[in-house]
């Protein structure tokens, strides 16, 4: 099988699993009780006015009033074409929601995940070649800790450590410092250290597992035996070990990006991805919550799309066939 027709299965299957991602959020949605429309009947009739009518302004308003499958076939349109509806919660266009939000998630995201795998993997790597020595016991100990910690518990108490008791860090994000100010840097601090803590502990236990494998191999020992140092035997034993460790490189991502997010971003009140999609499925709020789904979907098509070609290029024994 062609690379070209490999990625083309892979779209064609990117696509059919968006829209039963789409399709089951909105189901979900349908059939979930709509808090705020109970509230608004209910403020409603206490001011003497018909609940009823309440509920239907309620409905009008947030664009529930029609039939169901109506309103599925307009959001699914909508979707493929760049209109993903309105956010009745935030007055603005739901593309326009997502826009604003995302740059905060990245600001934080991306130096938590290139932390995670590069501290992840390093200690990996080094523990399994230092065997039961005080630097392996350390990293186990990293490992278990990452691993075991609730994220919303950790980042709570680094904001009653850091930023309570001893100032060092502001308890929540402040949006009106600049970008590229030490301000805005400083209170990123305690988010990454929450949100890659996991990432890290996962990363290191696998790839300390995957390079043990291959510690004692013979090509390691022929590399020892000519005198290579420890770090060209670490670059051998990784570069072995780097198909498999690839293999939840992109499920720890994910996982980094948008599940830790929510927790992350609710804690220290960071106006991103993950804190929009929390308020609007709180509101319940259609368009922003699938406009929010899209995302995470995408990425983690894309993500394992990107992954499954990696393959190929780690390994040339594997072929587009295999996958």
């Amino acid at each position: 099988m062609g690379m070209g027709l490999y990625v083309a299965q892979r779209v064609a299957w990117a696509l059919v699993a968006t829209f039963v991602m789409l399709s089951l959020t909105f189901g979900l949605l349908a059939v979930t009780p709509d808090a705020q429309q109970a509230q608004f009947a209910f403020q409603q009739a206490q001011e003497g006015a018909s609940a009823d009518e309440a509920r239907e302004t309620y409905q009008r308003v947030t664009g529930k009033d029609g039939p169901l499958f109506d309103r599925y076939k307009e959001y699914m349109i909508g979707m493929v074409t760049g209109d993903w509806g309105w956010s009745h919660t935030r007055s603005q266009p739901a593309i326009e929601a997502v826009a604003d939000a995302y740059p905060y998630s990245l600001m934080y995201g991306i130096p938590a995940t290139v932390l995670s795998v590069v501290a992840g993997i390093g200690i990996g790597l080094y523990s399994a070649t230092h065997q039961y020595t005080k630097a392996d016991y350390a990293g186990t100990f990293l490992a278990f800790f990452g691993v075991s910690i609730p994220n919303f518990w950790f980042g709570i108490m680094l904001i009653l450590l850091f930023a309570v008791h001893l100032g060092w860090f502001p308890s929540y994000y402040d949006t009106s410092h600049g970008v590229w100010t030490l301000a805005n840097a400083k209170q990123l601090v305690l988010p990454v250290i929450v949100l890659s803590t996991a990432a890290i502990a996962s990363q290191m236990r696998y790839a300390r597992a995957e390079s043990l494998e291959y510690v004692h191999a013979d090509f390691v020992k022929t590399a020892r035996a000519k005198g290579a140092s420890e770090w060209r035997v670490i670059r051998h034993i990784f570069r072995a070990a780097s198909v498999p460790i690839s293999t939840i490189l992109v499920a720890d991502i994910l996982g980094l990006l948008f599940v830790a997010s929510y927790l992350t971003e609710v804690v220290f009140q960071i106006p991103g991805l993950g804190l929009l999609s929390y308020r609007a499925i709180t509101q319940n709020d259609t368009a922003l919550v699938l406009a929010t789904t899209l995302i995470p979907v995408f990425v983690a098509i894309v993500g394992n799309l990107v992954q499954d070609i990696a393959y190929t290029v780690l390994d040339p024994r594997i072929d587009y066939g295999d996958r």
